[in-house]
């Protein structure tokens, strides 16, 4: 089982950046297919990216060319560096470890507003 923790939340203006965290524990980080999604109020959650084991990654049409996930396996610690927001890109954002299963964070609060 893992347990997951995002941190780096919180509000930005337009254009600006912010980089969320998950740290997972519990289990073998490496093991794991990590990925981020995102809720917005009155909208069903969506797939924002992942990034396998080998370190392939996929993106949301969305967020390509904006948004980049990365992990460390040192530091058990999965990363979007998310870059030119917009206000559409205001959600929830959850972190997920998928092995088999799913594994959810609690989610942090990302607002993009001016």
């Amino acid at each position: 089982q893992v347990q997951l923790v995002e941190s780096g939340g919180g509000l930005v203006h337009p254009g600006g950046s912010l980089r969320l965290s998950c740290a997972a524990s519990g289990s073998i980080f490496r093991l794991y297919t990590m990925g981020w999604y995102r809720q917005a109020p009155g909208l069903q959650r969506e797939l924002v990216a992942t990034i396998s084991t080998a370190s392939d990654t996929k993106y949301a049409d969305s967020v390509k060319g904006r948004f980049t996930i990365s992990r460390d396996s040192a530091k058990n610690t999965v990363y979007p560096q998310m870059n030119s927001l917009k206000p559409e890109d205001t959600a929830v954002y959850y972190c997920t470890a998928y092995r088999g299963e799913n594994y959810w964070g609690q989610g942090t609060q990302v607002t993009v507003s001016s």
